[in-house]
């Protein structure tokens, strides 16, 4: 009986410290580390975010990128952080798998929004359909950009050279930035990559948007029609942003990280300015974030098997 009485003991003094440690939090800073280089959908998304969570839990939100290896360099400095609260991560569809998701606890999902397929004004094609039988006219010659091989803008251009039946040739690079760079230049001709980085290219005019890549159209741009509707049925991939913590993170404190980045997240000044960027906001716990990335890891494992798709950094 008294181990049992200890026991019980030492997890309510555990639960109180847990729930005392959630008043105090943040008493401090807290780092928001984003494994891509500036400028990207993620590190957009993170600023966004960042602001207005500065200003809800009263302490500075720091956003630093540290980028490399897919996404890698980044991850490795958030999963050997104190599991503490104050160094969050914000990342990506693409890098995470079954083994380093337990590295990390989910907080919320900012956004699941569809890719954008988007081209060079120089390319001679107007839609979908034109894209698809310029390609196969001339095999492998159009070359795509992506951030990297196994990233969820390279694994979302394969599913659709494979739907289509189409070669085409991929250039990866080490961040969005860089590679909506060599697409502006003109040094690759095509990119299906998020929309929060590509939607101000095209209604610059600098880049021809053809098509959305998930299930339905996007607000930003409802005139445009789905992959799936363009020409390649049954297409759909979605991209997503997202904040984890290292594992063991109290449970009390990733409580509060989301109660307050969803309240942010339903901000009308947030909300528009993600739905001028092509991003719906999204509103989960983090129970639900964490099913809906093990949902997305299976398909796309599954892909990645059967296409023999080398990921960077593995």
């Amino acid at each position: 009986m008294k181990k049992v009485a200890r026991r019980v003991l030492g997890m309510m003094l555990l639960l109180l410290a847990g729930a005392a440690l959630a008043q105090s939090y943040p008493a401090r800073s807290v780092r928001v580390v984003v494994p891509y280089p500036p400028g990207g959908g993620t590190d957009v998304l993170a600023r966004l975010i960042g602001k207005y969570l500065n200003e809800s839990l009263g302490q500075s939100i720091v956003v630093e990128n540290r980028a490399g290896g897919n996404a890698r360099i980044g991850m490795d400095v958030v999963a050997k952080a104190p599991a503490d609260g104050y160094t969050l991560m914000a990342i990506a569809a693409g890098p995470l798998n079954e083994e380093n998701m337990k590295l990390f606890a989910p907080v919320a999902l900012m956004a699941a929004p569809s890719y954008l397929l988007v081209v060079h004004p120089s390319v001679k094609a107007v839609s979908v359909k034109e894209l698809v039988a310029l390609a196969r006219s001339q095999p492998g010659k159009i070359a795509y950009g992506s951030t990297g091989g196994g990233a969820a803008s390279h694994l979302a251009t394969e599913l659709f050279r494979v739907m289509a039946g189409i070669e085409l040739l991929h250039v990866p690079y080490k961040g969005i930035g860089q590679a909506v760079g060599d697409l502006l230049g003109g040094q690759v001709q095509m990119m299906i990559g998020p929309a929060q980085a590509l939607v101000p290219q095209v209604k610059s005019g600098r880049l021809r948007a053809l098509a959305v890549s998930g299930a339905t159209r996007l607000s930003a741009l409802p005139d445009m029609p789905t992959i799936a509707e363009a020409g390649v049925s049954g297409y759909e991939a979605l991209g997503w942003f997202g904040l984890m913590v290292p594992a063991g993170t109290p449970a009390d404190v990733i409580g509060r990280l989301n109660r307050e980045i969803n309240r942010v997240l339903a901000l009308p000044e947030v909300k528009e300015r993600l739905l001028e960027l092509g991003a719906d906001p999204a509103n989960t716990t983090p129970a639900q974030f964490g099913e809906f990335i093990r949902r997305e890891n299976a398909k796309w494992a599954k892909f990645i098997q059967e296409q023999g798709i080398v990921i960077e950094g593995q």
